[in-house]
């Protein structure tokens, strides 16, 4: 039996003062998103020669745990500043790329994605000690082709897409579709494209026994005359079965089962880093990935709809992009300027900044409930750039 390779991706986002206002509010959730972050590694320092992870982790969060105030407010629950050096294990974490807010990228502008995957990138240089990352995991798993040119100048060797949306351009069986990296093209740019199992990655998300896993994947990889990828991903801070802090009851008691398995040799199953594996299979065909989403809940991530189901996220989003072409505007006419005054930058850079946390996709996800935190901080935008505009004249 062939070896089957299972990517492990686990998404790890917490909006921008989310956390600190959930412990103001004195609620019980904040430990548990925090433990749920802190088991990871625990879970598996006993595992460095088999466990392989990877891990996102938004900008937004990691701008929180790297924060010294909020560290020592949490330090009785989690110490957060072991938790990041614990993350910097690259034997057994490999960190993917995304945005620094956690916004769509197909649902922003432009010029606010390469800001916003720009910003992630320092962050993450500073806090994981490295300069590359091969990999870029899209928020909420949002993509189009157009992306492809920009991936492709910021480095990424290959980017993960939802199955449902990745169609075969050369002629290739289902299992190849599903279980073997592809390239993808727009125009003369090309990316490595890791197809994420939807109906796998729902089981990971609700709960599954371990030899039921095993089973699955030997089933659905049975046809393949090629060492397969299956590649599972979901959040790995929400849920109850992430969050319940009894190993044998959570997602970390199952995969340790798994890792004895594979530790013996009684299990076809081998935890793989997807650089390791395009190192040694490479990439078969191409394909086209559609523009969609992951599924969330109700949602099948087709068209954006829990993003922009009503008319309050579309013009949510539409003021983002007038917001967004006009804060860039005034950069560009500063810089043709040579307009060098500090309060004028640092009043542009306050207005991109609030731009950038209002594009956020929780603002979004939950219906029109959150749409009014992107207005006040367009509003914070609107008002840096109106003093920042006033400053050049205008």
């Amino acid at each position: 039996m062939n070896t089957i390779h299972h990517a492990l991706v686990l998404n790890l986002h917490q909006p921008s003062g989310n956390l600190q206002a959930l412990l103001d509010e004195g609620s019980w959730e904040p430990k548990e998103i925090l433990q749920a972050m802190d088991r990871i590694p625990r879970a598996l320092w006993d595992y460095e020669d088999v466990a392989r992870v990877h891990l996102s982790l938004s900008g937004a969060l990691l701008e929180t745990l790297a924060d010294p105030a909020f560290q020592e407010r949490v330090y009785g629950v989690v110490d957060c500043g072991s938790l990041l050096w614990h993350f910097q294990n690259q034997r057994l974490f490999r960190i993917l790329g995304t945005g620094y807010y956690h916004p769509v990228l197909p649902l922003i502008p432009d010029a606010d994605r390469q800001e916003q995957l720009g910003r992630w990138r320092a962050i993450a240089r500073h806090l994981f000690w490295r300069e590359s990352f091969q990999g870029l995991w899209p928020p909420e798993m949002g993509f189009s082709m157009e992306l492809i040119p920009l991936l492709r100048r910021l480095g990424y060797r290959y980017v993960l897409a939802d199955s449902e949306h990745v169609e075969a351009v050369t002629p290739m069986e289902w299992h190849e579709l599903r279980y073997r990296p592809h390239l993808a093209r727009h125009g003369e740019d090309e990316i490595i494209v890791v197809v994420r199992d939807r109906n796998l990655s729902d089981a990971q998300e609700a709960g599954m026994d371990a030899g039921w896993f095993e089973q699955e994947l030997i089933q659905r990889t049975r046809h393949c005359d090629f060492e397969p990828l299956v590649t599972t991903a979901t959040d790995g801070d929400n849920g109850g079965w992430f969050r319940n802090p009894q190993f044998q009851a959570n997602y970390w008691g199952m995969y340790q089962t798994l890792l004895e398995r594979g530790r013996a040799g009684d299990s076809p199953i081998s935890p793989t880093f997807i650089d390791d594996y395009l190192d040694r299979h490479g990439v078969h065909g191409e394909v086209r990935v559609n523009t969609g989403a992951w599924n969330t809940g109700w949602h099948d991530g087709r068209g954006f709809t829990q993003w922009t189901g009503s008319p309050a996220q579309r013009d949510g989003l539409q003021r983002i992009a007038l917001t967004s072409k006009a804060v860039h505007d005034a950069r560009w006419r500063a810089g043709e300027r040579h307009l060098n005054e500090p309060e004028l930058d640092r009043l542009l850079e306050e207005a991109m900044w609030y731009l950038l946390r209002a594009e956020t996709s929780c603002n979004f996800y939950w219906g029109e409930a959150w749409v009014e935190r992107a207005h006040d901080d367009l509003d914070a935008s609107w008002d840096a750039l109106n003093k920042a505009l006033a400053r050049m004249g205008e």
